[in-house]
């Protein structure tokens, strides 16, 4: 039997003949003569036809709309707009409560859409917007939203979510990667939305002026001192006396750190638990507050256990004035309540300052009341 003819080729007269008796037999199967029959094809014809177009609509709409779920939006490769780079400039220059994260092994800084968004519906930003023409308008939270959205339509700021570092680990034989406390590891997600709690991550840099400018410095500083024989003299000394002044310092430093080691050793066994000179010495705090106090006992664990109660009692309080619609810390000024304090917010008695006396025992026993359950942990807003 003749098959269908090629492509761009008229059909033999067999082949016509075979196709009519095709024809005629689907009709006959369906009840129908062969006119109808070619009618109901052309008909199904066309509505496929119909049907693709409507699709290819759709699509355009949605590609023009943001397509994907609701609130994302789809990122096209390119130079970045002025605008998302006015914005972005405004952005960097707010408070953000930033935070590092690693992503794609690289320190980047991730910050929460709702500040970003409260930045932008702020009177700052009203302000910016009369300096700077290429900030859009905001005047609601769906403009500021749209706003916030040239950011990632530009590739300056991308959604990611925290993943697991070690997952994709198991069954190898090298050692898991080491997790830093606080440090999220994250990955880009696909669709870019817009939500209060969703996290965005820095990909926009903002002017390297400084990084230039550092860079000049020290190319500047390794010059100087690649041809420090060539100084003149009274320089040269005057290196000299810096460099053992410096050195002078370093030793101090060394003799007052022994010192104060004998001196907490004796007392430890003379009059425990010990004295330390100038205890926040090795401390991470600022120069002068190395040297404040003088001295102080050693802590011992009930002053270690008394600071952390006094610290979750601070932490359920500012709870209790969240959950009331009241500001975390009380204004200076403000009158105290004059309620009782319940005993889940009794607080316990502060230690002692630094270098006084303990308190005489004044022979009576207080019953303590039953706890109550506390909140560990206040996620910070």
């Amino acid at each position: 039997m003749p098959g269908p003819p090629p492509p761009g080729q008229q059909p033999s007269p067999e082949q016509i003949q075979q196709m009519q008796r095709q024809l005629a037999a689907e009709a006959e199967k369906r009840g129908l003569t062969v006119p109808q029959y070619i009618e109901q094809l052309k008909a199904q014809a066309m509505q496929q036809h119909q049907a693709q177009i409507r699709a290819q609509q759709q699509q355009q709409q949605q590609a023009q709309q943001g397509g994907g779920p609701p609130g994302s939006q789809p990122i096209a490769p390119g130079p970045p707009k002025p605008e998302a780079i006015a914005v972005a400039n405004f952005l960097k220059g707010q408070e953000l409560k930033p935070r590092t994260c690693i992503l794609d092994e690289k320190r980047k800084d991730m910050f929460r859409v709702k500040r970003a968004i409260r930045a932008l519906q702020s009177p700052t930003y009203v302000k910016a917007r009369s300096k700077n023409p290429l900030l859009p308008e905001v005047h609601d939270r769906a403009s500021a939203e749209n706003t916030f959205k040239l950011l990632p339509l530009s590739l300056l700021a991308l959604r990611v979510s925290k993943v697991d570092p070690t997952h994709g680990h198991e069954g190898h034989n090298h050692a898991k990667p080491k997790r830093v406390k606080g440090l999220w590891n994250v990955r880009i997600e696909q669709h870019q939305e817009a939500n209060d709690d969703m996290h965005y991550v820095w990909l926009y840099e903002g002017s390297q002026w400084k990084q230039k400018l550092y860079a000049v410095g020290a190319l500047i500083l390794i010059m100087a001192v690649v041809l420090f024989p060539l100084w003149p003299l009274f320089m040269r000394q005057g290196v000299w006396y810096l460099s053992m002044g410096m050195l002078g310092l370093i030793g101090l430093f060394f003799a007052m750190a022994i010192v104060r080691l004998i001196l907490f050793i004796i007392t430890m066994f003379a009059v425990p638990p010990g004295l330390w000179l100038y205890p926040n010495l090795f401390e991470d705090v600022g120069f002068f507050d190395s040297f404040r106090p003088l001295w102080a006992w050693q802590e011992t664990k009930e002053d270690i256990d008394r600071k952390k109660e006094a610290r979750k009692q601070k932490r359920i309080e500012r709870a209790a004035r969240k959950a009331n619609g009241l500001p975390a810390k009380p204004k200076k000024g403000a009158p105290a309540s004059s309620e009782p304090a319940t005993p889940a917010q009794a607080v316990t008695a502060a230690p002692a300052p630094t270098g006084s006396e303990p308190a005489a025992a004044s022979g009576t026993i207080a019953q303590r009341p039953p706890r109550s359950a506390t909140v560990e942990e206040v996620e910070d807003d």
